[in-house]
């Protein structure tokens, strides 16, 4: 079972109040549907990570604690894909999000040299902003989308991958009791 598999991988729900990180959230944190392991909330969870990793702010990962407490979906996987957008992905992502921004707007894509400084960020975020923004509000909602609609999918796919085993084990045993 998928259920099985993040169970062995993620941390029990003891470790996570111990963590003084998430203090700040309090009582909040006793919702026992934050660290449930069913389809809604891991695909809920799932689903705010991708789309926190698009936010281009420094603040992604309290914002998916937030975010997962808001809709009561996995803590964990929230703040775990919110690292899809790291130090190494953020710029092709960024980049990204901005051409997707710039072609929904009509703008022009900006011609200037790219230096990967703060420097040059802060110079130029008065012309990237708007474009940087709205792609990157497109591209989370369609990759939470898709992650949601994807986790449902391989979780329903187990499923019925297990329920054939069974029927094949079960059809195996009567064929070896009818034997015998």
């Amino acid at each position: 079972m998928p259920r099985q598999f993040l169970k062995r991988h993620l941390p029990n729900a003891h470790a996570i109040r111990g963590r003084r990180e998430l203090r700040l959230l309090g009582r909040l944190l006793e919702d026992p549907f934050l660290l449930h392991l069913n389809r809604r909330s891991v695909a809920g969870g799932v689903a705010v990570g991708l789309f926190v990793a698009f936010v281009p702010l420094p603040i992604q990962m309290p914002m998916a604690a937030a975010f997962a407490v808001l809709f009561r979906v996995n803590l964990i996987l929230s703040v775990a894909l919110v690292w899809v957008s790291n130090p190494v992905t953020i710029p092709p992502l960024f980049y990204f999000t901005y051409l997707v921004g710039t072609w929904v707007l009509g703008t022009p894509v900006l011609a200037t040299g790219f230096r990967p400084s703060l420097a040059w960020f802060w110079h130029q975020l008065e012309a990237i902003w708007q474009p940087l923004f709205l792609g990157s509000f497109i591209v989370g909602v369609v990759t939470a989308l898709a992650g949601y609609g994807a986790v449902h999918l391989i979780w329903r796919l187990h499923i019925l991958w297990h329920l054939k085993r069974r029927r094949e084990r079960r059809v195996r045993r009567q064929h070896d009791r009818s034997r015998a």
